[in-house]
């Protein structure tokens, strides 16, 4: 199996060198690990690609890159640039440092390069480490992911719907801030909304007197409702939750052509 890995946090990222281990077991001693991720973090970018202006890939090492771009920007250049074409049989995305549960999958640059993937037609799975007070302070935060990471992608691999419409299924996946032993399973998991909880900006001014805005994000511990991902990795679960590219409001749509065409009708 021919896997490419990427992330958001950047090509020197601690959680890279964890999805690394873990491609390698996925991919087994006749396959191949390719990296292409940022040579700079890119936290929060989302699906941006530089559509507007070219960046530059440096080669690190052996099937190692650093592209001055964004997760999706990678996944592109993976595919195109670096394997000349030739498709990965699977792209791998992580792993994030902090949850991407809930309205952060909407920001996520990890998510981003899944959701580019899946457009290729791709195989991909996006995965973050939640972090809390259980394992903040461990010295590899990322045990839990290190150590049921390997075998989930191979589930899902297996198991998984990857669907066959025109946009297919991808995979996002959140393992739950404790210890690996303390891992309680895996849940299928709708993606939750945290009530009461949202990005905002704070102001601050520089010492010549001007003023500079911070991003602050909302409590992370905010559960979402039962059945859905943060609730499932708050109660110790490894959530998976699959999505697709597709951004309709299927339940919303029917009804809105029946006021329409009534609408139509009265003029």
């Amino acid at each position: 199996m021919r896997i490419l890995i990427t992330n958001d946090d950047g090509i020197n990222a601690p959680g890279l060198k964890v999805l690394q281990a873990i491609a390698e077991e996925v991919a087994g001693p006749d396959g191949e690990v390719w990296t292409v991720a940022p040579a700079f973090e890119q936290s929060g970018v989302g699906h941006c690609i530089s559509y507007t202006h070219p960046f530059m890939v440096a080669e690190l090492g052996p099937c190692r890159f650093a592209a001055e771009g964004s997760p999706a920007d990678c996944v592109l250049a993976g595919i195109y640039d670096v394997l000349d074409g030739q498709p990965p049989d699977l792209v791998l995305s992580g792993v994030n440092r902090g949850n991407n549960a809930a309205e952060n999958t909407l920001y996520s640059g990890t998510v981003g390069a899944a959701v580019e993937a899946s457009l290729q037609g791709i195989r991909a799975i996006a995965l973050s480490q939640f972090y809390g007070p259980e394992n903040f302070r461990l010295e590899n935060p990322f045990e839990s992911a290190g150590v049921h990471g390997a075998g989930l992608v191979r589930r899902l691999i297996e198991i998984g719907d990857w669907g066959r419409g025109d946009y297919g299924i991808f995979y996002n996946v959140n393992f739950p801030p404790v210890t690996a032993a303390a891992v309680k399973g895996v849940r299928a998991a709708a993606q939750g909304y945290r009530k009461n909880t949202s990005f905002g900006v704070e102001p601050h001014k520089s010492p010549s007197g001007r003023k500079f805005l911070w991003i602050r994000g909302g409590d992370q511990h905010i559960s979402t409702a039962p059945g859905t991902d943060v609730h499932a990795n708050l109660s110790h679960y490894i959530s998976v939750t699959p999505m697709r590219c597709d951004l309709t409001a299927h339940d919303a749509l029917t009804a809105l052509k029946k006021r329409l065409d009534q609408s139509d009708d009265r003029e």
